[in-house]
């Protein structure tokens, strides 16, 4: 059964065309209908009028696919209203892709065509030949970034395929260029083994900056990325750990700053040993975090499961130090933070009760978190989603546009774990420190501030760490 809790969004938005007698009352009738059944309604348009009947077009927001044919069907019942089409916002916003490529010189005139193009071509052809750096300077390499996928863990779908994952790698091609002034290329491979994934890309680098690594599930993800940059010297990423890493971690910082505590010395619970559970308790290591407990189905991860898998071994032996075992309810218990990674509805009002009182929860799950902010509030002090209809929005767009931009700017050969924290720090430092609320731990995504002072901070981490070279 559908969650009430979830409101209606555009993600669920439907355009409905009516046809009705221009009456008095009509349009207020069809409101009361969409409303009553918990629409939410948006811009009301007139397309005509002719002979006494009324055509309009009104925007609803829905909470599903299901509420929204809910909603179509209790507009349906008024007798004198005709649906003429109900159509689905969100596809039509898709149709024919979401991105394309321009030409950056205008083929004007014949000079221009063979300055571009054959024979001028050839001279900036040999040039690179001769001196191969040259493609940062006279090609699109120094500004462009692969988005590749192999379509294994798309969001909140699973494994659906490299096809089925192409309008995700679209719209993550879409912020790149957004709030990165970035090329991004959606690459989405129909390969599954480690080492044919890794082969492909290294093959097709030669034309890129920086290969950013989207939606590849867990543990092959860690491999792929570990061996793709042993092979290429240029930055490789999986944004999927740590670019929410790194976003979770700049909003931890103005959390803790706001409850008066020390971040180095708050008690953890990460729920989800997948890439951004593992990535978030890296990066909290990396920041001097020692209390740390990670949870996955089977409850705390600790040394003595013989079930555990490479990774999770790892984690075994660098997080939960006290040596606890149990449920992650049992985890939680004196928690000071919870950070949930995994899926929805895994967290009760109890389990956050059973928490240290001032209580942070980050519930992450998307798109519905492993306990509603409603919820959570009854006993949370800060609470932070990866939705965006609630405050504190954790989301990678903070992150991966402003650290590709910087790493970019210097030609790093690869992002460090200095360039990482450094990108958390300013996001964190975009929101003034009298400014910070429960509400406000993390900047907006708009806030185009951002990408700027993570660039300028990731480069300069870049040439700390000795991996700018220019």
């Amino acid at each position: 059964m559908e969650s009430e809790s979830i409101r209606p969004s555009a993600s669920y938005s439907f355009l409905l065309r009516l046809s009705y007698p221009n009456k008095i009352g009509m349009l207020a009738e069809i409101a009361r209908v969409l409303s009553a059944n918990g629409g939410d309604l948006g811009a009301m348009d007139i397309v005509t009028v002719h002979l006494g009947q009324m055509v309009r077009e009104i925007t609803v927001n829905a909470r599903s696919q299901e509420h929204a044919k809910q909603l179509e069907e209790a507009v349906a019942q008024l007798s004198s209203v005709t649906i003429l089409s109900a159509s689905d916002r969100v596809f039509l916003l898709h149709q024919g892709g979401k991105i394309h490529v321009e030409n950056k010189v205008p083929l004007t005139n014949r000079d221009t065509l063979s300055m571009a193009y054959t024979p001028g071509v050839a001279r900036v052809c040999e040039a690179i030949a001769a001196q191969p750096d040259l493609a940062y300077e006279l090609t699109i390499k120094s500004n462009s970034v692969a988005v590749v996928s192999d379509g294994s863990a798309v969001l909140g779908l699973g494994d659906i395929g490299p096809a089925a994952a192409m309008p995700v790698m679209e719209g993550k091609a879409m912020l790149f260029r957004e709030f990165g002034q970035i090329h991004a290329y959606p690459i989405c491979l129909a390969a599954r083994e480690t080492e044919e994934i890794v082969d492909t890309v290294a093959r097709i680098a030669v034309g890129f900056g920086g290969i950013n690594l989207e939606d590849i599930s867990a543990p092959r993800c860690f491999e792929i990325e570990e061996k793709l940059q042993e092979r290429l010297d240029i930055p490789v990423f999986h944004d999927d750990q740590h670019g929410t890493a790194v976003v979770v971690l700049a909003a931890l910082i103005n959390s803790a700053r706001l409850l008066g505590r020390e971040l180095s010395a708050q008690r953890y619970v990460i729920l989800g040993a997948g890439s951004a559970g593992v990535a978030v308790a890296k990066m909290l290591l990396k920041f001097g975090c020692r209390s740390i407990v990670v949870c996955d189905r089977k409850g705390i991860i600790q040394s003595g499961r013989s079930d555990l898998t490479p990774i999770k071994q790892w984690l075994a032996t660098h997080t939960n130090p006290d040596g606890i075992r149990g449920t992650a309810k049992e985890a939680m218990t004196g928690a000071d933070v919870f950070i949930g990674v995994s899926a929805g509805g895994r967290v009760s009002a109890e389990d956050i009760r059973d928490m240290r009182e001032p209580r942070t929860v980050f519930a992450l799950a998307n798109p519905t978190p492993e306990v509603m902010p409603e919820v959570a509030a009854r006993y949370a002090q800060i609470i932070a989603t990866g939705r965006s209809d609630y405050p504190n929005q954790i989301n990678n767009v903070l992150a991966f546009p402003g650290i590709f931009q910087g790493a970019l700017s210097v030609r790093a050969s690869r992002i460090t774990e200095g360039m990482k924290l450094a990108a958390a720090e300013a996001i964190a430092s975009c929101i003034p420190a009298s400014e910070v609320a429960p509400e406000y731990v993390v900047p907006s995504v708009f806030n185009r501030e951002v990408a700027k002072g993570v660039a300028q901070a990731v480069a300069q981490a870049a040439k700390k760490d000795r991996v700018a070279r220019a």
